[in-house]
C-alpha cells in the first residue's frame, strides 16, 4: 500500500499556480494513494473556519471532491494554519490529527509532525508558539471580526518574514537533541516532517538502531511530495 505526504504548500491567492498544481495532484497521482497526509501549512494563513477567501474555498472544494472518492486525507496543524476546526473538516472531508502523532504505515510505526516542535533553538518562535496555541488565546482571536483577524494575520506574516531574514538558518533548523528525544519518546525508527524547508532523507544510528528522518520541501518553487510504499521512501519534485 502506498501513502502520499505533502507539506508547506502555503497556498495563497497571490500564487494561484501553486494551488492549481495541488488541485491537479488531487485529481491524478493522489488517487493512487491509500491515504494522503498533509503535514501542516497547507495554507499561508487560516484565520478561522469562517474565512471565505475564494482561493482557499477552491482548495477546500477540491479536497472535498478527493475525500468523497473514499481515500482518507489526514491534516496536521502547521504554524500558519493551526486554527483549523470542525468547519474545515466539514468543508474538506479531511481529518485533523494531533501533532505529533504516530501512524501505522504497513506495520511500521512512523512519527508524523509538522516539525516546528523540533526547532527548539529558535527561542522567540517557540515562545510565540506557546502563546498562540493556548486555547484561551484561540478563543479570543476567533471572537474578533474576520476583517480584523485577516489584518492581524498579514502583520504576523510580515513579522515572520523579518524573523526569517534576520535569524541564522541553523537556529531555525531542528535541534539534534530534540530529534533524538522524539525518536526515543515515540519509540519509532522513522520521523516524517516539514516546516524547515530543507528536504532530505537523514539516516543515522541511534542506540544501535537504524533511524530515518525524512524532511519534505516547501512548494514555493515546485511541488514536492513523498511516496511511502512498503517502507520504501521516495521524495519527488513536481516541476511547475
Amino acid at each position: 500500500m502506498a501513502y502520499l505526504f505533502v507539506s508547506d504548500l502555503h497556498l495563497d491567492s497571490g500564487a494561484p499556480q501553486v494551488a492549481n498544481q495541488f488541485i491537479k495532484l488531487l485529481a491524478t497521482q493522489a488517487r493512487a494513494a491509500e491515504a494522503l497526509y498533509i503535514l501542516g501549512d497547507l495554507f499561508e494563513a487560516w484565520v478561522g473556519d469562517d474565512d471565505d477567501d475564494a482561493e482557499r474555498e477552491r482548495v477546500c472544494a477540491a479536497l472535498l471532491a478527493y475525500t468523497r472518492t473514499g481515500i482518507p486525507c489526514f491534516v496536521l496543524h502547521g504554524n500558519r494554519d493551526f486554527l483549523f476546526g470542525q468547519g474545515f473538516v466539514q468543508r474538506t472531508g479531511c481529518r485533523v490529527l494531533p501533532d505529533p502523532v504516530v501512524a501505522d504505515l504497513d506495520g511500521t510505526a512512523v512519527l508524523l509532525t509538522h516539525g516546528d516542535i523540533l526547532c527548539t533553538d529558535d527561542f522567540s518562535y517557540q515562545e510565540l508558539r506557546s502563546v498562540v496555541r493556548n486555547s484561551r488565546w484561540r478563543r479570543r482571536f476567533l471572537s474578533l471580526p474576520l476583517s480584523q483577524r485577516l489584518m492581524l494575520a498579514d502583520a504576523a506574516r510580515a513579522g515572520s518574514k523579518a524573523h526569517t531574514e534576520t535569524t541564522r538558518p541553523q537556529i531555525m533548523d531542528v535541534n539534534p537533541v530534540a530529534v533524538e528525544a522524539a525518536f526515543k519518546t515515540a519509540g519509532v525508527s522513522v520521523i516524517i516532517h516539514g516546516h524547515t524547508h530543507r528536504p532530505g532523507i537523514h539516516q543515522s544510528v541511534l542506540r544501535g538502531q537504524n533511524v530515518r528522518r525524512v524532511v519534505l520541501d516547501a512548494w514555493h518553487q515546485h511541488g514536492n511530495l513523498l511516496w511511502w510504499d512498503q517502507g520504501h521512501v521516495e521524495l519527488r519534485d513536481l516541476p511547475r
